[in-house]
Parts: C-alpha cells; structure tokens; sequence
C-alpha cells in the first residue's frame, strides 16, 4: 500500500515490494502470482479498511452528519499539510495512473470509489432533514467526492494547499445554500 501510494503502481518495482516485505520472490509468487495481484489485493484492503483507516479516525468525536463530511475533508488537507502537498488519494491516484486498467482493477477502483460515496450519502441521509426535498444525496456524494480529488490534485500540482482550501470553502458556501432553501422550503 505504501509504495503504490508514494511511487504509483508502474514505477513501484517487484524488488520494491520484495525489499519493503523483507520477502523472497518465491513467497511473494506463492501468495501474489502478478503485480497486478499484489495490486488487487491492495485495494480490497483499501475498499474493506475504509471504515477503520479513513472515517473513523476524520469522525472521530464529531456527531453532526455534514460536520462528518468537512473533518473528513480536513483529514485529507492534513495529509496535504503533511507532506507538503506531495500526498494524495491512493485510489483516485491510482484510478488517474491506471487509466485503462484490466476489468478486476476497473472494478475494485470504482468500488472504492462507491465506498467513500456511500459514507457520504450515509452523512447526507441523516441530514435530509436539513437539505433541499430534493436533493440527490447520491449525486451530492459523487460531488463531494469531485471537490476533494479536484482540490487534492491541483494543490498537488501547485504544491499549495490553496486549491483544496478553496475547493473546500465553495462547498461550505453550497451546504449553507442547501440548508438555507430548506428553510425556505418550511
């Protein structure tokens, strides 16, 4: 996980897997015929350690539901913080390096992808009740998930956190303008 996410996919070599595992290459083999089986196997855990790796973490003592959705944001401008805005989603980064991958990676990409939306529409339905009748929680997920890989990529270009800021800023002015049509709405 850690070398795919510091060098990408293509430019991590099996001795970089070998030297990181302290492994020898029949055991890597025996456990991960390809690469792209080691790969694989690194997006099921990304896709099954969402809950414990990512949200719990960002939740950690925040109740409210779109409070949730702005501290996992702000977990990932830690990591931008951090690293001098070198880090990035591991999977929209992969998704980006891999733009024609084999269907099985295809498929586990897209199904990270649906896991982080599905945490979101999660915040977003138990808020409905602040947000427009209307409102398509699933699409305003896939939006929230846009705002963040946009904003994690050009500050990654940029080297600058004022991208992800602004990103961030404009979809705080969105959920007040949701929740102000609400009241409208009453």
């Amino acid at each position: 996980m850690l070398l795919f996410m510091e060098k990408g996919y293509l430019s991590t070599s099996v001795a970089d897997i070998l030297r990181e595992a302290k492994a020898n290459s029949g055991s890597l083999y025996h456990a991960f015929p390809t690469k792209q089986d080691v790969l694989i196997a690194v997006l099921e855990r990304y896709r099954s350690g969402i809950g414990p790796m990512l949200l719990a973490p960002a939740w950690e003592g925040v109740d409210d539901p779109i409070d949730r959705i702005f501290a996992l944001l702000a977990r990932y401008r830690a990591g931008l913080e951090m690293t001098d805005c070198t880090y990035g989603c591991p999977i929209g980064s992969l998704a980006l390096e891999l733009h024609e991958p084999d269907p099985p990676v295809r498929a586990l990409l897209a199904a990270n992808f649906e896991g982080w939306v599905a945490a979101i529409r999660g915040c977003l339905d138990a808020a409905a009740d602040r947000l427009p009748a209307a409102t398509d929680t699933e699409a305003l997920g896939q939006f929230v998930l846009t705002v963040m890989e946009g904003g994690v990529m050009q500050s990654r270009t940029h080297r600058t956190l004022d991208a992800f800021d602004a990103s961030v800023r404009m979809l705080r002015d969105y959920f007040d303008r949701l929740e102000a049509a609400r009241e409208g709405e009453r």
